[in-house]
């Protein structure tokens, strides 16, 4: 396990290494000094992909050729059952949940978050009139912003809060432009629609084809003072979470008698929501992403077994496909982060209750000779 893990985490390096880090060590503006400590911050952030992953190929492997050797039937003629060969193997996987979690949760977001800011202070020209996607903004008093993308300044997905008009606009495309002579940056909202909750408890509905906005650059104060959602620990999402219901916080639907109000005021809880969910579906994924390492030994067990295979090609192959299996689930919570309708947080839990089901059958199946 401990070469697995050691091969997947050079894999997943090189990426980011050839990517920014070397791009900057041959262009001059990091030395190699910085350059190494860009890759030590890097892999904590890797080992949250490389733990699972490594254990699974580990699992794979021995077990193919504890098979394949006819190790198993040697075992079982001395009265040795197939649980307790495996028992180690699940305690340890039990031991690297824990491992996991703490690097998902803790570690890892954190050492991600300090490669970040060094990368960023080592660039030369960085622009800091931009909306970095996948983070709440709150450099312009009376406002929070939220893009889950920006590629160039073209925005999609873009939700503002406007809290002295108490409205939430919502559009699916946008532009940023920053003019650095008026110290103005200036953002177009395409196909926007917005709701503004009265001081009456009424919402007021309105949608329009474009809607301009421009702010004051030297109104900007809090540039770098929190980390992408994706970026955060646990308790910071927590602490994110509990802070944005309490800004978004709506009169209770039960104190209105108008049916339409309450209709309206479900309508706008839902616009809220859209703007939390990203932070529910990150908290999720750090968690559910945690117990991979029991669903993968789970599984990897039976299956090495049955594949019944020496080769390391084979096992590698058979891990890599389940890991895509895997991650696919991922990506899919990820991809529907802004729609809350269908619960995205709750799809990371999916393929650990697939692993761990399908995993339990096969083993109790192999134990029985089945």
């Amino acid at each position: 396990m401990v070469m697995t893990v050691a091969v997947f985490t050079f894999v997943l390096l090189i990426g980011n290494v050839l990517k920014e880090i070397l791009k900057l060590l041959i262009s001059g503006q990091v030395g190699f000094g910085v350059a190494m400590e860009a890759v030590g911050l890097l892999i904590p952030f890797v080992w949250i992909f490389a733990l699972p992953m490594g254990l699974l190929t580990a699992t794979l492997l021995v077990f193919g050729r504890f098979s394949a050797d006819q190790e198993l039937t040697a075992a079982r003629a001395s009265g040795i059952s197939l649980i307790s060969l495996v028992m180690p193997v699940l305690l340890l996987s039990l031991f690297c949940c824990g491992l996991s979690a703490w690097i998902n949760m803790e570690l890892g977001p954190q050492c991600r978050v300090a490669y970040v800011n060094l990368i960023s202070s080592a660039r030369s020209g960085f622009l800091n009139a931009q909306l970095p996607a996948g983070q709440f903004i709150r450099d312009f008093p009376g406002y929070i912003f939220y893009a889950e993308k920006n590629d160039g300044g073209n925005l999609e997905n873009v939700t503002v809060f406007w809290s002295e008009r108490n409205t939430t606009i919502q559009a699916p495309r946008g532009k940023i432009d920053a003019d650095a002579v008026r110290k103005q940056l200036t953002m177009d909202l395409f196909d926007a629609r917005s709701v503004t909750i009265m001081t009456n408890g009424s919402a007021v509905f309105s949608s329009v084809r474009e809607y301009p906005m421009t702010f004051d650059l030297n109104s900007a104060t809090n540039r770098i003072s929190k980390p992408r959602i994706s970026d955060m620990t646990f308790w910071q999402l927590r602490d994110e979470l509990n802070d944005m219901e309490r800004q978004l916080a709506l009169p209770p639907v039960a104190a209105t008698n108008s049916v339409e109000l309450r209709a309206q005021l479900v309508e706008a809880g839902k616009q809220r929501k859209d703007l939390t969910e990203p932070i529910r579906v990150e908290m999720h994924r750090e968690v559910a992403f945690s117990f991979a390492c029991f669903g993968f030994a789970l599984i990897g067990i039976p299956l090495g077994i049955r594949v019944h295979r020496r080769e390391t090609n084979i096992g590698v192959a058979i891990a890599l496909g389940l890991t895509a299996v895997y991650f696919s689930f991922m990506l899919i919570g990820k991809s529907l982060s802004g729609h809350p309708e269908w619960s995205p947080h709750l799809i990371f839990w999916l393929p650990n209750f697939i692993f761990q089901a399908v995993g339990a059958v096969l083993l109790w199946r192999a134990n029985r000779g089945i």
